[in-house]
């Protein structure tokens, strides 16, 4: 008679880890997506005003995706425009300007969406490290000022964190489970960096260094991914074979930003080089990059605290080194650093080319708050790890917050330059009958899409004009109207457009 009750009442103390479980499984989730919410609210919000104006490089993306909507037999893998560019992206806002119409709205719309994606897909990357790995690495991606800024942007580098993420993740999966549909896999993704931005052309000397090292650590791993790994390569020659193909038959203009921009071609003397390695390493925990456009009030990539993180995290992964995960994280550092490292021209540190770090940097920021919780444990028990955690949860929050304030707080003074107001406020005078605007190829990007469905003429500065009477010639300064129209036409030029401290930035004049 009595083994009915104790039947029952066993069955809900067996059942209590299993709900246990299930509980944990679904407060990440429910967590996971309140991320991802956070991660939308950062990237959206604002969008319409916020940074405004519009950068060359933007521009140029906005209208090859009108040329590949509007132009027959235009559809290449790689635009020759703009230094050359990888299409990807600009196929991506093109189907977004089909479904919502073009505009500069919609072309950054597309960069969020895609920002937002890449903070989704990080779990994958995580999981195999923990729950708390998981949830403080999407968290720091979720909140860092280097990738809302980046997101922000109508330009094709909001990929890198995407495709980086889904890349290593693969690498990861074909690891722990080898097998041919796992090995493809990894190795379509990989090849999806080409379609990218030049850190992830990277990707095949990180799987080569990793799996010489899982050759070195880990012998019986390295004969199951060697036995799969055909079909990693055939998956990557196959998503690769467009890319190839224009770099094979362009070389000049597929290779020419990379090596322009390199310490080998940029024409800084060799006394500069360990300065931009200095600035360059000081991303972590010291320098903001002096680009307004990649981050904002001179913030470092990895802030102090958070750098501090990221460095235990490190710690952590050397110790565990055996291991496939935590090996890809730790080589990753420094084949992402070549990048930023050997491009010398420009400002210095450069985010958009440290792009390629951002999964790492969200592996090595997660697997630094478990080492500190797990730390705080073996000091204080119980309340230590509550202690570490609580610390951890503050310095990933204040991050957040005080990245978004220097971000929304900027004034239009402070983004003006850098997203060429000017050429905007050009664009918008150059909306007459019959007008002429007097630009560079370059800055023409921006008239061509603002003014593109009354496109005015665009000469260069310099070039012969012959232009009726009544016309209205407009530029960005006298010198360029001298150049074009002489110099007593020039001076009857008036202004038509200042910028907020009151300096010209629009002339016109008419013949």
């Amino acid at each position: 008679m009595i083994t009915r009750p104790e039947a029952r009442t066993a069955a809900p103390r067996h059942a209590q880890p299993q709900e246990r479980q299930t509980r944990q499984v679904a407060l990440t989730a429910l967590a996971l997506l309140v991320l991802i919410a956070l991660a939308a609210a950062l990237r959206l919000a604002a969008l319409d005003s916020h940074p405004g104006g519009l950068y060359e490089d933007e521009a140029a993306e906005g209208n090859d995706a009108l040329r590949l909507l509007n132009e027959p037999g235009f559809h290449p893998a790689f635009f020759a425009d703009d230094g050359g560019r990888e299409a990807l992206f600009g196929y991506l806002v093109a189907g977004v300007f089909r479904t919502a119409g073009a505009s500069v709205v919609a072309l950054r719309v597309t960069a969020a969406l895609l920002g937002v994606l890449a903070v989704a897909v990080t779990p994958l990357l995580l999981r195999r490290f923990g729950r708390t790995a998981t949830l403080a690495g999407t968290t720091w991606a979720a909140g860092s000022l280097w990738l809302i800024a980046v997101s922000r942007d109508g330009m094709r580098n909001v990929l890198v964190p995407l495709v980086g993420t889904l890349a290593m993740a693969a690498l990861l999966a074909w690891h722990d489970r080898p097998s041919p549909p796992s090995a493809a896999l990894a190795g379509a993704t990989c090849a999806l960096g080409l379609w990218t931005y030049q850190p992830l052309k990277l990707l095949p000397l990180l799987v080569l260094a990793w799996l010489l090292w899982i050759r070195h650590a880990d012998k019986p791993r390295w004969r199951q991914l060697r036995h799969t790994a055909r079909w990693a390569i055939a998956a990557y020659a196959l998503v690769a074979a467009p890319i190839a193909a224009a770099a094979i038959t362009d070389p000049a203009t597929y290779f020419g930003r990379g090596a322009a921009v390199s310490a080998f071609h940029s024409g800084d003397d060799a006394a500069s080089l360990p300065m931009h390695v200095l600035r360059t390493l000081g991303m972590f925990g010291v320098t903001g990059d002096p680009n307004p456009r990649h981050d904002a009030a001179s913030i470092a990539l990895l802030p102090p605290l958070i750098a501090l993180l990221a460095a235990l995290g490190a710690w952590r992964a050397w110790r565990n080194r055996r291991d496939g995960g935590h090996a890809l994280l730790l080589i990753a550092v420094p084949v992402f650093l070549l990048p930023p490292l050997l491009a010398t021209e420009g400002s210095s540190p450069h985010f958009l080319r440290s792009l390629g770090l951002a999964p790492v940097a969200a592996g090595l920021v997660g697997l630094g708050v478990k080492e500190a919780i797990e730390r705080g444990r073996n000091l204080q028990g119980r309340q230590g790890a509550l202690a570490a955690a609580t610390a951890a949860t503050a310095a990933l929050a204040l991050m957040t917050a005080t990245g978004a304030h220097a971000y929304f707080s900027r004034t239009v003074s402070e983004r003006y330059d850098a997203y060429a107001y000017d050429l905007v406020a050009l664009a918008d005078a150059a909306r007459q009958p019959g007008a002429t605007v007097v630009l560079d190829e370059y800055r023409a990007y921006v008239v061509r899409f603002v003014d593109r469905d009354q496109l005015p003429r665009i000469v260069t500065p310099g070039a012969t004009l012959d232009a009726p009477p009544g016309t209205p010639i407009l530029a960005r300064d006298r010198d360029d109207l001298r150049r074009t129209v002489g110099t007593a036409a020039a001076e009857r030029a008036t202004v038509v457009a200042r910028d907020p401290k009151g300096a010209p930035v629009v002339w016109q004049v008419t013949l």
